[in-house]
């Protein structure tokens, strides 16, 4: 979803025989019928979409209740838990944010070993020590839920810093400014920010952002998400001033789910005023003079449409970059100037290449693109008026750009690769060298030597080839009896890219394999990739990702008595109509915040910005599609269906917790199977953003004692 993370009375018998003493609350079935297009649909706990009403709230209760004994009853869950601890904190500190100032101070966000959450520090060299800036502790929410830094922008001199921070993993939350002097608070936070695009004016007193509408008469909460408008705030002046937004402005059009923000950049004369619909990448972009906005009549020039197809921009003075895959499914970088824009005959200065561009980065010395090649990511350097390169690499593996800087030369990246920690990286233009800037410090699993990782095509039902990335200890033995989970996503052009976690080594180091199909849907192989799992072609996610479980079993890493299923919010569109198509393929599943009942999906606040990627019911085949990928409507009374934890937050702004919850009393209701359906309920958190360190190491925690007991492990079988 927009963008894109990661319960029992009584004892449960062994694994075969799974019944237990006591079961979950039984959900009533209250029929409600729909008709579309002279198709008639059932469903059986509409009720459950009012969250508020006390039996649906007791329900989840007792569920939540449930599955947390059920779960605690594991024997190996504890041993468990605390060698998840232990690498969770073996690095001496986690950098999650960075930010280099002008004057060569650091703004660094980071967690430290034993902590839960990021905290935001300011160094005055690159090694000189830390100083606190911002204690998120001091933020948690009135009944102690935890705070989490979603953003932080720094003003240009350094002066300030804006962090949007929120509670209980919501992620809407405020703009909190900071004097990085004192770390104190210069003026009241600005509420009703998701996302807020911060972007600091030259006179760095001053910045735009992005806020949500008040919830006024007559609206509802699913008006949450519309009409959301673009700000000009002027430190300490309370009265914001709308500049761009639905309804403000007789030049530009703007649609109630787009998502408007504004940027400016150094030494250039415009400000770009970007609009966004929903969850789609493509862009509309106008220009005006900086100077002129100020308010809602600011003269905006049109640069690009939805038609242009662009996805990323930069400005290096008045020049500005697209990043487009009109023509070119796996993009191509053209170049137009502000003063003169003309995207009909701009110039292509980097065409399309062998990986996919994603995105375009502008420093002082050059425009650096960041390329995407068969799992491995490359930098290419555009000098301005000159020819591409490619500077030599530290690594093979995924970087993530840390964001040139207009007025800094080269740029800071983090790579990280499926066996091997992330670290920081600094590219030096002048002398061509890309060292390691030692700001993450080492921890004793960074460089696991015996873990090896394995990429693979398979071809799917169709013959079109998948990749697949497998990870596992050296000299792990093919003989079909290795306990394996697969993880897939695929959705909204989303990569799932190489990267190593700590804690992953709890699964490694007890015989695990791990496995990531890159279906379609997602962006690895561009945009034509992405498209072939949109809308009318959504059914190649799920059968990629059956292909792919199949492999591994036909390959000798598993068996199906082994094998589970991983996937998350739009994942939980590709795992839960895996296990409707093929129920025996898998032991057991876990589906973290997923769209269920996407049949539904506009019927919450963040359903209609998803309309461009899923469809909608308003025509017959946008109803078509999306009753296809509805796996609460494919499930069928007297299955054998696998053993299944969903989980949902019910702070979540972006899967509300009403889908994994129906669909959790549907397998309850018609799975045939003695195996488990769990509905793990978390209270004080959303869709996994912002999400404290104690709280992803239990989470973990349940996901791996869950399919060990699944998978028949003596070590979490509960006793009879």
């Amino acid at each position: 979803m927009r963008t894109t993370s990661v319960i029992i009375v009584g004892f449960v018998l062994l694994l075969g025989a799974a019944s237990c003493a006591q079961s979950p609350p039984v959900a009533p079935v209250r029929p409600v019928t729909d008709t579309y297009f002279g198709v008639q649909v059932v469903d059986p706990y509409r009720y459950m979409e009012n969250l508020s009403d006390p039996e649906v709230q007791q329900w989840f209760k007792g569920q939540a209740d449930y599955t947390r004994r059920t779960l605690d009853a594991l024997p190996g869950r504890a041993q468990l838990l605390a060698d998840i601890e232990k690498y969770s904190n073996s690095e001496p500190a986690h950098i999650s944010g960075l930010h280099r100032l002008l004057d060569g101070r650091y703004i660094i966000e980071k967690t430290l070993a034993g902590e839960t959450l990021a905290k935001l520090y300011v160094r005055q060299s690159i090694d000189a020590p830390d100083v606190l800036l911002v204690d998120t502790d001091k933020f948690r929410g009135p009944h102690g839920e935890p705070a989490a830094i979603n953003e932080f922008f720094p003003s240009p001199d350094g002066k300030y810093v804006a962090c949007t921070i929120s509670q209980g993993g919501a992620e809407i939350g405020a703009i909190h400014i900071f004097d990085v002097a004192t770390g104190r608070e210069v003026e009241p936070p600005i509420d009703r920010v998701w996302g807020a695009a911060v972007s600091w004016r030259d006179d760095c007193s001053s910045f735009f952002y992005s806020r949500l509408q008040k919830l006024g008469p007559g609206l509802t909460q699913l008006d949450l998400e519309l009409n959301s408008r673009a700000y000009l705030h002027i430190i300490g002046n309370p009265d914001d001033a709308p500049i761009l937004g639905s309804g403000l402005s007789d030049q530009i059009k703007v649609v109630p789910t787009e998502f408007p923000w504004v940027t400016v950049t150094r030494n250039c004369d415009y400000a770009i005023g970007v609009l966004n619909d929903g969850t789609a990448e493509e862009l509309r972009l106008y220009s005006a003079p900086v100077a002129s906005v100020t308010s809602a009549q600011a003269p905006w020039m049109p640069l690009c449409t939805l038609d242009d197809q662009v996805t990323d921009y930069a400005m290096h003075g008045n020049d500005l970059y697209l990043l487009t895959h009109k023509d070119a499914s796996r993009f191509k970088v053209i170049h137009t100037r502000l003063d003169h824009p003309d995207i009909a005959s701009a110039d292509v200065i980097l065409p399309q290449q062998p990986g996919v561009l994603r995105s375009i980065y502008a420093a002082d010395d050059a425009l650096y693109v960041d390329e995407l090649d068969g799992g491995v990511y490359n930098i290419i350097r555009i000098p301005y008026g000159g020819q591409p390169t490619r500077p030599k690499h530290p690594g093979q593996g995924t970087h993530y750009f840390y964001g040139a800087d207009p007025r800094h030369p080269g740029l800071t990246v983090a790579l990280s690769t499926w066996p091997r920690a992330s670290h920081n990286y600094q590219y030096d233009p002048a002398s061509g060298s890309i060292t390691n800037t030692n700001i993450q410090p080492p921890g004793p699993f960074d460089d696991t030597a015996d873990l090896v990782s394995t990429e693979v095509r398979v071809p799917s039902y169709d013959g079109t080839p998948v990749p697949l990335s497998i990870i596992m200890k050296k000299g792990t033995k093919l003989d079909g009896n290795n306990p394996t989970l697969i993880t897939a996503y695929g959705g909204y052009g989303i990569t799932l890219d190489p990267g190593f976690s700590p804690t992953q080594l709890a699964w490694l180091e007890r015989g695990g394999v791990s496995a990531v199909a890159h279906v379609r849907g997602g962006g690895e192989l561009g945009e034509d990739w992405h498209k072939g799992g949109y809308k009318l072609t959504k059914p190649n996610v799920w059968r990629d990702t059956i292909a792919c479980a199949q492999y591994l079993i036909d390959a000798g890493y598993t068996n199906s008595h082994k094998l589970g299923a991983l996937g998350g919010s739009n994942g939980g569109i590709t795992i839960g109509r895996a296990i409707t198509e093929r129920p025996d393929l898998f032991a057991a599943v876990w589906i973290r915040v997923g769209v269920m009942n996407a049949l539904r999906i506009e019927a919450y606040p963040n359903g209609l910005p998803n309309v461009p990627e899923y469809g909608s019911t308003k025509t017959q085949e946008g109803f078509e599609d999306l009753y296809t990928m509805d796996a609460f409507q494919h499930v069928r009374d007297g299955v054998a269906y696998p053993a299944v934890q969903l989980t949902c937050g019910m702070n979540d702004p972006r899967v509300t917790p009403w889908m994994p919850a129906k669909m959790a009393a549907r397998l309850q209701a018609a799975t045939s199977s003695d195996k488990p359906v769990l509905l793990r309920v978390d209270y004080d958190n959303g869709h996994g953003v912002g999400a404290s360190k104690k709280q992803a190491n239990e989470t973990v925690a349940d996901v791996y004692a869950f399919m060990l007991w699944q998978f028949g492990d003596p070590a979490f079988q509960p006793a009879k």
